[in-house]
């Protein structure tokens, strides 16, 4: 069967429409405490790596449902004035989230470039996630 749009392809339309940083620019406003950090990762990869240090979690499943103010899931979070940086692990899903977030109206939003491999190889601090 061959699909009408790819993965690779998606991610490439996505990433033409959004802002992607680099690890040091996001290493930066870590460090400034100038955004908030998004792990889009499932709760096993965290578990297994651990993530960036006051990082939220959202399931990427359920980012629309936390995004949207008249979600029953809906996470405040998301509607404060400031910085999003929306990441994973290579950072394909995180351009795709990007992208739908300035899709359903967030504006200061954009994904770091190579996500968490990309963090880590870069020496970023990784915060351990326990089991709950």
């Amino acid at each position: 069967m061959k699909l009408k749009l790819g993965y690779k392809e998606m991610v490439r339309r996505a990433e033409a429409e959004i802002k992607t940083i680099d690890v040091a620019e996001a290493m930066r406003l870590l460090s400034a405490d100038a955004a908030v950090f998004v792990d889009l990762r499932d709760i096993r990869e965290l578990y297994r790596e651990g993530k960036i240090p006051k990082a939220k979690h959202v399931p990427r499943g359920m980012l629309e449902f936390w995004i949207d103010p008249d979600s029953p899931y809906h996470k405040p979070f998301f509607l404060e004035k400031q910085k999003i940086v929306f990441y994973c692990n290579l950072g394909w899903r995180s351009a795709l989230a990007s992208q739908l977030a300035q899709q359903m109206g967030l504006e200061d939003v954009c994904h770091m470039a190579g996500g968490f491999d990309a963090w880590k190889a870069a020496g970023g601090a990784v915060e351990p996630v326990e089991k709950r």
